[in-house]
């Protein structure tokens, strides 16, 4: 790696300010998630068992967020975190486990982002990111939900469904809203702004 590939790595003051200010704002939507996303969430399990994971993906945009706005190592897992740390604080009803589902998915966005060297960012990264955090949904949910006492129909169905939301819910939507944000101007400090607007 080139002096000049690890400065662009090295977090900035206005990485660490941006990425909170991100984080508490995706942990709003959380909180709002966690009733309406919920309700679809109960639903579409009462139809099929499993199927209900079609509604995570909401959950898990925080890290896909953070890693293609801010685009330094770790920032997939402090936004996802804080998100879930708001969402907690606020009145999330799986109380401190929201804080370990947090940590789990923002680490499954930030292995994606960090299999590609942090270098890059377009549509299918995210969606990979998105995959990867819904991956580890899944893998967390085995111990803190007890679903790894479900049945391996239930389990495929769940992996799928998850699957499905994190790469269009997280990743796709997520890659969709960066660039909504980045077109505004509001982040022409960051690359992903700079990339949108064309601004060198």
């Amino acid at each position: 790696m080139t002096e000049k590939s690890a400065r662009s790595l090295r977090w900035r003051v206005i990485d660490i300010v941006v990425a909170s200010v991100l984080g508490v704002a995706v942990g709003l939507l959380f909180v709002f998630w966690n009733f309406a996303g919920y309700a679809w969430f109960s639903a579409m399990d009462a139809f099929t068992p499993g199927f209900g994971g079609i509604a995570v993906g909401v959950w898990l945009i925080g890290g896909v967020l953070g890693g293609l706005i801010i685009r330094k190592p770790g920032a997939a897992l402090y936004v996802e975190t804080l998100a879930a740390t708001v969402s907690m604080l606020l009145g999330s009803q799986w109380a401190v486990e929201t804080i370990f589902s947090g940590l789990v998915q923002g680490l499954g966005a930030e292995l994606i982002f960090l299999l590609f060297f942090y270098r890059r960012f377009g549509v299918v990264i995210a969606m990979l990111a998105g995959i990867g955090s819904a991956i580890a949904a899944w893998t967390i949910e085995l111990f803190l939900s007890a679903n790894i006492e479900m049945g391996v129909g239930f389990l495929a169905i769940y992996l799928i469904a998850l699957v499905i939301s994190g790469a269009l819910l997280a990743g796709l939507l997520g890659w969709l809203l960066t660039r909504a944000l980045a077109a505004t101007g509001a982040l022409n400090r960051f690359a992903a702004g700079r990339e949108v607007r064309g601004v060198s």
